[in-house]
């Protein structure tokens, strides 16, 4: 059966990386989850002690910096440097910080080099801002997900007290996804934008299964028409 490749962009919290690792299961994909590797290297620069106005120290730093993605259960794990971070790269922390040095080009040139090896032999379920529009721009298949930052919030909290068992406020966690959401739709470098055949999935009022079988069925109608 042909391989494709599947692109989804979108804000944060709309549920693109549980989508998409669902997805990739369900079609024996590779799951690539583009922002952990933006995460983790701002974790890198956090646990380095490099500012993120030391455009100079992150120059000389990226070069030592290696991310891959390996299964661990029926998951994949972000390593950075051969250490699991999966953890470490969901923090407040790391969210507060990512989006400013997502936005530095010569990261974003580092980390679309290595996606776009990661996408060359097909089979990948890739999501993140720009994988439809510059990473992978001839995917077969491409979604941009949205939803009410309300939502968007309250599942950005239920998240974070599942992962570290911490109520975080809610005012603080819409506060950043907005400024998130500000840097990632304006920057100058490969925003965040729906490309035009981009299909639109809200999941304001929608749920993960109703996500993960939207996308499931367009891709196997697709891979059968290739067929």
């Amino acid at each position: 059966m042909k391989k494709i490749n599947i692109a989804i962009d979108g804000y944060s919290a709309c549920g693109k990386s549980s989508t998409a690792k669902r997805v990739a299961q369900r079609l024996g994909y590779i799951y690539i989850d583009s922002g952990a590797m933006y995460r983790a290297v701002t974790l890198y620069l956090q646990q380095h002690l490099i500012d993120i106005d030391n455009l100079e120290g992150i120059a000389q730093a990226l070069p030592q910096i290696q991310i891959d993605f390996r299964k661990a259960g029926e998951v994949f794990h972000t390593f950075l440097n051969g250490v699991d971070v999966e953890q470490e790269i969901r923090q407040p922390a790391v969210a507060a910080q990512v989006s400013e040095v997502a936005a530095m080009s010569n990261v974003r040139r580092m980390l679309v080099e290595q996606q776009q090896k990661m996408a060359a032999q097909k089979g990948v379920v890739m999501e993140g801002r720009d994988i439809g529009s510059v990473v992978m721009p001839d995917a077969e298949l491409k979604f941009f997900m949205t939803a009410d930052v309300d939502v968007r919030t309250k599942r950005r909290q239920d998240e974070l007290l599942k992962k570290s068992g911490k109520l975080f406020p809610l005012e603080e966690l819409k506060a950043n996804l907005q400024h998130r959401d500000r840097i990632d739709s304006t920057r100058e470098d490969s925003p965040l934008t729906r490309v035009p055949n981009a299909i639109e999935i809200d999941t304001t009022h929608i749920t993960l299964e109703e996500q993960i079988q939207l996308i499931c069925d367009k891709a196997m109608a697709l891979i059968k028409q290739a067929d």
